[in-house]
């Protein structure tokens, strides 16, 4: 099919095919998306999980960075009139704008195939953009176990936390190469994150948040006391930090690297 179309696959764009049609009727099944669902999908590549979203999903919303593959998956949709094929680059792309489109009293979703190269921002726009119930992403392997790494673990950085601030994950399964063309060179995982809810703090307090986290993970090997002072040199004294760390009940030489998405927000709560 790819041949009678001229195509050639790009390692630019991180085209590898899911192709194993098991994988698609397993990711969905395990997503729990149903009619009630309008679906993002991003790189659907020559539609082996857009065919079971179809299938299963009330919308489908398919975009399509590659021109080339835009007339051959209008050409394999053409029974179904529930999925709108988009060709453009989903980090250029206003996502709730896109979705609001097609909602029609439908809870939107993500469950996709990600492109390789873009997944970290791809994910963080889904999340920022604060309009999916779940994200449900087939990742490199090496990506999934950062996302659900735990505290301490070498995985655990500020991208765990960013997730798990957010978002509930959890790995549902890995797919080995072959299940792909051109098969890659490592093994994939499907990571389902389901959005928490309830109220998160105010936006300034989520700022700070997110500023003590990039604190303790970009100087991750020197005492949380240490790292912290050199973001909040400005306000706050070393000797201040280290009484509010010491508040929240943890020791004078721990290092931010070992601390969970709970610490930090209790941590984060006592700067202004």
């Amino acid at each position: 099919m790819l041949k009678s179309h001229g195509f050639k696959f790009s390692k630019s764009m991180g085209q590898n095919f899911l192709t194993d049609p098991n994988i698609p009727v397993k990711i969905v099944k395990k997503s729990g998306i149903d009619k009630s669902c309008n679906v993002l999908e991003v790189g659907p590549g020559i539609g082996a999980l857009t065919g079971e979203l179809c299938r299963s999903a009330g919308h489908v919303t398919a975009v399509e960075l590659d021109k080339r593959l835009v007339p051959l998956l209008e050409s394999i949709f053409t029974e179904y009139d529930n999925i709108s094929i988009v060709q453009g680059d989903i980090l250029k792309t206003d996502i709730g704008e896109l979705m609001e489109s097609t909602t029609s009293g439908l809870t939107n979703h993500v469950c996709a195939n990600l492109p390789y190269n873009i997944t970290t921002p791809a994910i963080t726009a889904f999340i920022d953009s604060k309009i999916f119930k779940s994200i449900t992403v087939m990742v490199q392997k090496e990506v999934a176990l950062r996302i659900c790494a735990k505290p301490g673990s070498p995985e655990y950085g500020a991208f765990t936390v960013y997730t798990n601030y957010h978002t509930s994950p959890e790995i549902l399964f890995d797919v080995k190469p072959e299940c792909f063309t051109p098969r890659p060179n490592v093994t994939s995982s499907v990571v389902k994150m389901m959005t928490r809810t309830g109220a998160l703090p105010d936006k300034e307090r989520e700022t700070i948040f997110f500023r003590v986290v990039r604190a303790a993970f970009n100087q991750r090997r020197k005492k949380l006391i240490n790292a912290l002072h050199s973001v909040f040199i400005k306000t706050h004294s070393k000797d201040e930090i280290a009484a509010i760390v010491m508040k929240c009940g943890f020791d004078p030489n721990v290092r931010g690297e070992v601390l969970s998405t709970e610490d930090f927000i209790k941590l984060s709560s006592h700067f202004k």
